[in-house]
């Protein structure tokens, strides 16, 4: 066998679907990661500036935003691992159908059950993501808002004669406590709390990362099609060679049949 043989057969058993859902999982995960991490750093640090300058009003918030960012951390060391072994898992299920095909060796139950576990795993980890993609996005509408609520400001067909009454209140949303000191940005203020860098950088931060969310997702469903379709791969041809097998075997007692029939013949 030559080179360009050898070359041909080994990428015959690259499983090219479940490469790509790995690359776009670890894209959307790196993202959303990454992304997240930096945006809640920048969101708490802009609220300690502006809304809540008093730390015993946000300190359950800080909590809060901590604990989402060693989430973020064991997030990202799952996913890791898990599309690692759902990409060995591709290429194992890929060569076994293909192997089998040749009846060069059979599948067996417990690599069946391997299959059919991911296929649950994975839909119930699409199903978490779906949640996360939900609530990523909440953060893009509230700096949305904010955002829009800048740029009317700014507009010169606005024609706002009292800026001062233009407010983004934060704590309408539960963000803080009622309690909070100010609370509330207005007019000049709020003007200069969109032209800083935590709210630019963390807007759009917040953006990428609810796109990465998404593109996790999408990873997700493609590797729920992939398992799928494996497991119900391997189902099939061990159906075939089940049923390969009985045949052989009716096969056999009726040629020792014919046998013992023509002896007796003979005798």
């Amino acid at each position: 066998m030559g080179c360009f043989e050898c070359c041909i057969k080994c990428l015959g058993g690259v499983p090219y679907a479940s490469l790509v859902a790995t690359i776009l999982c670890f894209s959307g995960v790196a993202l959303f990661c990454g992304c997240g991490h930096v945006a809640l750093t920048g969101t708490l640090t802009m609220l300690e500036n502006h809304f809540s300058q008093i730390t015993t009003d946000h300190a359950t918030l800080t909590i809060v935003m901590q604990t989402m960012q060693y989430v973020i951390y064991g997030i990202a060391s799952f996913f890791f691992v898990y599309g690692i072994i759902l990409l060995a898992e591709g290429f194992y299920t890929t060569s076994a159908v293909k192997k089998e095909l040749q009846s060069q060796f059979k599948t067996t139950v417990c690599g069946r059950c391997i299959t059919a576990t991911f296929v649950f795993l994975t839909y119930i980890l699409g199903l978490a993501f779906l949640g996360i993609f939900g609530f990523s996005a909440i953060p893009v509408f509230l700096f949305y808002n904010m955002w829009t609520t800048c740029a009317a400001m700014k507009s010169p067909m606005a024609n706002i004669t009292d800026p001062d009454s233009i407010c983004v209140d934060v704590r309408q949303y539960g963000i803080i406590p009622w309690n909070a000191t100010p609370g509330k940005a207005c007019g000049s203020t709020l003007g200069d709390i969109c032209s800083t860098s935590e709210f630019y950088l963390s807007f759009h931060l917040y953006i990428v990362a609810c796109a990465g969310a998404g593109a996790t997702l999408i990873a997700l469903i493609h590797y729920l099609m992939i398992l799928s379709a494996n497991w119900a791969y391997l189902r099939s041809s061990c159906n075939q060679n089940e049923y390969q097998d009985i045949k052989t075997k009716d096969d056999d007692v009726e040629e020792g049949g014919s046998k013992e029939g023509l002896n007796s013949s003979y005798s």
